[in-house]
């Protein structure tokens, strides 16, 4: 068994044919969570999870990107079919993640991808990046769930804000598809959180050793994903990726780390169950 726990079966990307990949999902033992970017793809994750037998599940939150914070021009996504939100509704998306499938806050966190080009502008707009994991920390903290995080171009930040705020830090997390040094890995170790591995392993990024970063973490601390439709594995089939590849990931972890795939798959797997309680 394999659980994907970074999907976005909720996208637009999937809109025709997510029963028929959820149907060979579970034909293959595999579960999926489908993670939100914004409300309106967070409430198609619950309803795609509500809709499906047991093993598909959702997360629910307002991804940094998604936040229109007015100071850059961001490029939206068509396999997302995402739009961007003015704040974070706090009550609509309380009152969604009381929803039985969902199982996490997320995808939340710091994203400098996009960002502005004077200090000035790029001080507001982090401080309001700050403000709006502020919000959903203290939401996931009040309903009792883990965070899925995200984070580009902001791991300094990111583990400062984690450090300084301790109390909205949650004690159950994952650093998702986590691209950082080891110093990095090591404080989101230290913070007792999982580290979510996917396609991204298989690329070739300046300054990041990914097989040093899954040697370093734990298998007892690793999560396995997709994050499909993005990153397809070399060698699977088709280019759009999804919950399937996750197997080329888990056979990967397992090449670096000399074992074999089906401790990886039993380990990753129990991983998911406990961060997720499913």
């Amino acid at each position: 068994m394999l659980i994907d726990t970074h999907a976005h079966l909720n996208f637009n990307s999937f809109k025709k044919d997510w029963k028929e990949i959820v149907q060979k999902c579970l034909e293959n033992n595999i579960w999926v969570i489908n993670v939100g970017s914004n409300l309106a793809n967070s409430q198609r994750a619950v309803e795609i999870a509500d809709s499906s037998p047991y093993g598909i599940f959702a997360a629910i939150g307002l991804h940094p990107i998604n936040l229109d914070t007015g100071l850059v021009k961001i490029k939206i996504d068509p396999q997302e079919g995402s739009y961007l939100e003015k704040e974070f509704d706090y009550e609509k998306y309380k009152k969604l993640a009381q929803c039985k499938r969902v199982v996490a806050l997320g995808e939340a966190g710091f994203d400098y991808y996009w960002r502005p080009k004077t200090t000035k502008k790029k001080k507001i707009f982090k401080e309001k990046q700050k403000e709006l994991l502020q919000k959903e920390l203290t939401l996931a903290k009040k309903l009792n769930l883990p965070v899925i995080f995200h984070c580009r171009m902001a791991h300094r930040d990111l583990i400062e804000f984690l450090s300084k705020n301790p109390e909205v830090r949650p004690k159950k997390a994952v650093a998702h598809g986590f691209v950082g040094n080891l110093t990095e890995l090591q404080k989101y170790l230290d913070f007792d959180f999982y580290i979510g591995f996917n396609g991204i392993i298989f690329k070739k990024i300046e300054d990041i050793c990914f097989e040093e970063n899954i040697k370093k973490t734990p298998l007892e601390r690793i999560l396995i994903e997709t994050d499909c439709p993005y990153l397809a594995p070399p060698g699977f089939p088709e280019e759009r990726n999804n919950p399937l590849g996750v197997k080329l990931v888990a056979e990967r972890i397992a090449q670096i780390k000399n074992t074999n795939l089906e401790k990886v798959a039993e380990i990753t797997t129990k991983n998911a169950k406990t961060l997720f309680k499913l």
